[in-house]
């Protein structure tokens, strides 16, 4: 169809017609999805011809014996593991190797990446010392 003409029936019909066609638009039962691709091609007749390779395939493992359910119930209680804060990090995981060399006597204050501490402390998870971190 040519611009011409497009313009005209826009006119004569009415220019809210020419609009794009969306669900806002549409009836209640219409419904375009949110940009899911076809799983098939157009014809130049305008027919849909699925295509099997493009058909996804949900390949589910057998779960028969499977003790625990596919859900979690909101009545469920809630977890008993404490909350994980940097300070809890740092005594957990950097602490006991400082306190270890600091017993045997090899603590080097200028050493520090060797527990994966870094001088600059810009953007890093362990604060240097323990009086940096919030109380």
């Amino acid at each position: 169809m040519g611009l011409l003409s497009t313009l005209t029936r826009g006119l004569i019909r009415g220019a809210d017609r020419m609009s794009a066609f969306t669900s806002k638009r549409g009836p209640r039962s219409n419904y375009k999805g949110r940009g899911a691709r076809p799983a098939g091609r157009l014809t130049c007749s305008g027919k849909f011809v699925p295509v099997k390779e493009m058909i996804p395939e949900f390949v589910v493992p057998s779960l028969e014996g499977f003790k625990l359910r596919p859900y979690v119930s909101y009545k469920a209680p809630d977890g008993t593991e404490p909350v994980l804060t940097p300070e809890t990090l740092f005594s957990q995981t950097v602490a006991p190797q400082i306190k270890k060399d600091i017993e045997e006597g090899t603590f080097d204050m200028n050493n520090l990446k060797k527990y994966g501490l870094d001088p600059k402390q810009e953007g890093k998870l362990f604060k240097l010392y323990p009086k940096n971190f919030v109380r």
